[in-house]
């Protein structure tokens, strides 16, 4: 008789758009390897009150781990805002012990735009999701913070 065939295992994550006035958010798993829009967090300056919000988040979809979208200038050089999300990632990771996952997030407001979407923010944070859920993704665009 063979071998019963254990379930695979489907692990959730929650993928961020991180801009200094709005997070789109987005969550997915490893089973479909599609992400959905969950919409937009409001940052205000000084605040981090955006952070409770994850926090909910968080313990609303146990993600396994957490997507982070890190924006280049279209040459692959960082700017301001490339070094913005990075220290989004690393105060993810501080706060909530969960991996966190950078992708490169180049064109992905652009794209999420052009399909039309009512939030850009939570659009683009979905495509940066499901770029990290994809099967082909190429391993090196994505980096453990």
């Amino acid at each position: 008789m063979p071998e019963p065939v254990a379930p695979a295992v489907v692990h959730t994550f929650l993928g961020f758009d991180f801009g200094t006035r709005r997070i789109g958010v987005a969550s997915g798993n490893s089973l479909l390897k599609q992400a959905q829009p969950r919409g937009t967090l409001q940052v205000a300056a000084g605040s981090q009150l955006h952070f409770a919000e994850i926090a909910k988040l968080i313990a609303e979809w146990l993600p396994a781990a957490l997507v982070v979208g890190v924006p280049f200038h279209p040459d692959g050089a960082a700017h301001e805002n490339t070094l913005r999300a990075r220290r989004f990632a690393r105060q993810l990771h501080g706060r909530f012990r969960l991996p966190v996952h950078e992708v490169d997030e180049r064109y992905s407001t652009t794209e999420a735009l052009a399909s039309g979407a009512k939030d850009a923010d939570a659009a683009s944070a979905a495509i940066i999701l499901t770029q990290f859920l994809n099967p082909l993704h190429d391993p090196a665009t994505h980096a453990a913070a």
